[in-house]
């Protein structure tokens, strides 16, 4: 309970001030890298502070200067905080569209230029999700989606979702696989308590979306690749 507190703490302490601050100067000069570095770093602290510690590999095998679309397998909601600040870089996301409606916060993850997205299943919808990611990648702004689209409850790796795929083959964008482990055991699926621990984020070689036929061998190459970095009972 300690390091849940300890966590929180630092995210309401220290992030009210940052939007405050940094949020009208990101809307007023549009440049939002500002706003980004400072709540990476204060991710890093809240992290330090509840004693959770990441180790990563493989980050040099990310191409410089390329916007690519990282996909990666979801165990706990500690995944993404443990994931973003390690990709070089700027990244966006998807997103539930009714999260950009939320005060303050939702301007946040415009001028972020997060990705909405809509689960009502129409095409439409897809659509606009799919041009406000080109827009995104041709900015020069990385993607980062869970391809799982939910957090598995036992850490097992679930289905993937294909919309991420479907991105790939629209924009050519290199596919980064990832690997997470270690955060199911210290934040698990339906509990808002937060033990002490270690995640481990495995990035892996680039995946080109041209070197395969169709969207389903995509996406059986980058399962095979995350699978690799993830312990032996996971991977089923």
């Amino acid at each position: 309970m300690i390091s849940t507190l300890l966590l929180l703490s630092t995210f309401v302490i220290l992030g009210i001030p940052t939007a405050i601050f940094l949020l009208p100067w990101s809307i007023i000069t549009g440049n939002v890298l500002p706003l980004y570095q400072v709540t990476q770093m204060i991710v890093r602290t809240g992290y330090f502070l509840a004693r959770i510690r990441v180790e990563v590999a493989g980050r040099e095998l990310v191409p410089a200067n390329t916007a690519c679309i990282f996909m990666a397998n979801h165990v706990s909601n500690l995944d993404p905080p443990a994931l973003i600040p390690n990709i070089p870089g700027r990244t966006s996301a998807f997103l539930k569209r009714s999260l950009m409606h939320v005060p303050v916060l939702g301007w946040a993850f415009q001028q972020g230029e997060f990705i909405p997205v809509d689960r009502d299943g129409r095409k439409e919808s897809a659509q606009e999700s799919i041009a406000a990611a080109r827009r995104v990648l041709a900015n020069g702004v990385h993607i980062t989606t869970f391809v799982e689209g939910t957090r598995s409850k036992d850490g097992r790796l679930l289905p993937f979702k294909k919309g991420p795929f479907y991105l790939a083959f629209e924009t050519g964008a290199p596919c980064i696989p990832v690997s997470i482990w270690g955060t199911e055991k210290m934040m698990s699926k339906g509990s808002p308590r937060i033990h002490p621990g270690t995640a481990h984020v495995t990035f892996h070689a680039p995946i080109n979306p041209s070197d395969y036929a169709t969207r389903e061998e995509l996406l059986a190459a980058v399962r095979i690749a995350i699978a690799s970095g993830l312990p032996e009972w996971m991977r089923t």
